[in-house]
């Protein structure tokens, strides 16, 4: 059974989906009508801008990844079996905080959108983009409203590692032109997601199959997602680097 969690149902954008659904419903009418209004403007160049957000989502991202990997070893965690700590012990919170600190990241990365259309990088506007964008928003306001800890540590802490390096490369080309020399891992990040995708598979899998009290509905919900996002990565990886090249 679920039921909400009384420490984080007071944090901001936390007790309502209100909030939530409004910010998803302004972001898909940025994405449908940003292009309408820059059809006739020049792209923005908007360089410090970008290298300075780029920068500011590396840090959030390895200060998410620490508290996510510090909070579990010092509360001694299991990677095949954890419940969630409703308690208000200080690791407990610790980790709550971290959960919400991750929500709050994806309501911040919803600006990776604005940004492309702002620079008339439409093609970087892809179905995967928007879908992943919108759904992390949803998927995480209710991990953090009813499992912030538990099972769900480890989604956080997979992804937050990979968004360090992601938001590295992103800062890397914000330089300039004179550094895509030195963007030739682009296919090894890409490969980094997909083994994050199949890392949580198993993950959310194996506790539909055992005994464990975490919620499974959570991590069918979890399974199910990360199929569909394994599915829309291989084919992007597929255009991209196999396809493309030929």
């Amino acid at each position: 059974l679920c039921f909400l969690d009384p420490r984080t149902d007071p944090w901001p954008l936390v007790h309502s989906p209100l909030p939530v659904t409004l910010l998803f419903a302004s972001y898909l009418f940025v994405v449908a009508l940003g292009p309408f209004y820059m059809r006739r403007r020049k792209p923005l160049k908007l360089r410090g801008l970008l290298i300075a957000y780029n920068l500011a989502m590396m840090t959030l991202s390895s200060y998410m990844f620490y508290e996510f990997l510090v909070t579990s070893i010092l509360d001694d965690y299991s990677y095949l079996c954890q419940p969630v700590d409703y308690s208000r012990s200080e690791l407990g919170m610790r980790m709550a905080r971290a959960c919400w600190w991750f929500f709050f990241s994806k309501v911040i990365e919803l600006l990776d959108t604005v940004f492309f259309i702002l620079r008339k990088k439409q093609e970087q506007v892809t179905f995967l983009h928007v879908y992943h964008h919108g759904t992390m928003l949803f998927n995480w306001w209710s991990g953090v409203k009813y499992v912030p800890g538990g099972q769900a540590f480890f989604i956080g802490m997979l992804n937050s590692f990979v968004h360090i390096f992601m938001y590295g490369y992103y800062a890397l080309a914000s330089l300039g032109p004179q550094m895509h020399r030195y963007l030739w891992w682009k296919r090894y990040l890409t490969i980094m997601q997909l083994c994050q995708f199949v890392a949580i598979a198993a993950h959310s899998s194996y506790n539909l199959f055992t005994e464990c009290p975490f919620p499974d509905g959570f991590n069918t919900a979890v399974f199910l997602y990360i199929l569909s996002l394994i599915a829309l990565f291989l084919h992007f990886y597929y255009r991209t680097y196999i396809r493309g090249k030929q």
